[in-house]
């Protein structure tokens, strides 16, 4: 097959959507997710709420955590419109959003976001998680402009 005749058969295959692959440090969230439960792991010894999941606590040392459910909701603390060049599978969603979501209960989480033309984001805009479908069974967490 010529190089012509590969590119031309690899338009009409559909590319796979890259996913995150669970960890012992995230599993909680990722099961929580694929019951549209939104959780954060928070620190058993001095409360704090973290993400991304890891055995360690930042602020005390703490290898103690627990799995709480979160509101959800955060603001838009920053963002960036994606224009290209991407991944072939998001090629046909260009261009997009991707924000950095200060969470209510203080971490930040950075996602999709969706139905929201570019134009229209701004900092301090309330959003809400909502739950995706991907393949394997993953659910993942994007966000839609709350209110």
């Amino acid at each position: 097959m010529s190089g012509e005749d590969r590119a031309d058969s690899a338009r009409w295959v559909q590319p796979e959507r890259p996913l995150p692959v669970p960890t012992q440090d995230d599993v909680a969230f990722f099961e929580a997710a694929s019951h549209s439960e939104f959780v954060l792991q928070r620190c058993a010894a001095c409360g704090l709420f973290r993400h991304t999941p890891r055995p360690i606590c930042p602020a005390c040392h703490s290898l103690e955590h627990l799995w709480q459910r979160a509101s959800g909701q955060g603001a838009v603390y920053t963002w960036t419109v994606v224009h290209g060049p991407t991944l072939p599978a998001f090629e046909a969603e260009l261009p997009y959003v991707v924000i950095d979501v200060h969470l209510d209960e203080g971490p930040h989480m950075i996602g999709r976001l969706r139905d929201c033309p570019p134009a229209d984001v701004r900092a301090g805009m309330r959003v809400e998680a909502v739950f995706e479908p991907g393949d394997d069974g993953i659910m993942l967490v994007a966000w839609r402009q709350s209110g």
